[in-house]
């Protein structure tokens, strides 16, 4: 049974139980707290700090795109001063080699280094593992409103946090 509209579906056959918006908050706000202490154990184990490892993510995640500093600035919320900081740290530890921009020379594009891939995804792929059992046991459309919720979730939080950065003058 996967539920319509108005019903809870099932989770592993068992009927999900109904939730009201504050417990949905309340579980979001521990699933946060929990993530924020996994990046900080995941950025640990590989040797950098919970906004490296950020960075070291957009930089997977663009994958052949390669990003510019800039484009990583904007993405991880922080200045191009800081953003070359975070370059050479992952620079120096091998996550990272930048490389000329082909249509700018002034720029530099970030490519991940093949054996610091190997080792991100050979800390992090046990549990992408876990979460695909987690949403396997989610309908397509249940998939595809949790899909729009984080989408939708995240837009909020980055347009929350430019408001409230912009009220620190």
């Amino acid at each position: 049974m996967q539920g319509t509209p108005d019903t809870p579906g099932t989770q592993g056959g068992t009927p999900r139980p109904p939730a009201t918006p504050a417990q949905m908050l309340k579980e979001m706000d521990h699933t946060i707290a929990t993530h924020l202490l996994s990046q900080q154990e995941m950025a640990r184990r590989l040797n950098m700090n919970v906004t490296d490892i950020t960075c070291f993510a957009y930089v997977l995640e663009a994958g052949e795109d390669l990003l510019t500093a800039g484009d990583l600035a904007e993405r991880a919320h922080v200045t191009t001063g800081a953003v070359t900081g975070i370059l050479n740290r992952l620079e120096r530890a091998g996550y990272i080699t930048r490389r000329p921009d082909p249509s700018d020379r002034r720029r530099v594009r970030v490519a991940a280094e093949p054996a610091a891939v190997a080792r991100a995804y050979a800390l992090y792929e046990p549990y992408y593992a876990r979460l695909a059992t987690l949403i396997a046991d989610y309908s397509p459309a249940e998939v595809a409103v949790l899909a729009d919720w984080f989408t939708r979730q995240g837009k909020l939080a980055r347009e929350y946090m430019d408001e409230i950065r912009g009220s620190d003058t």
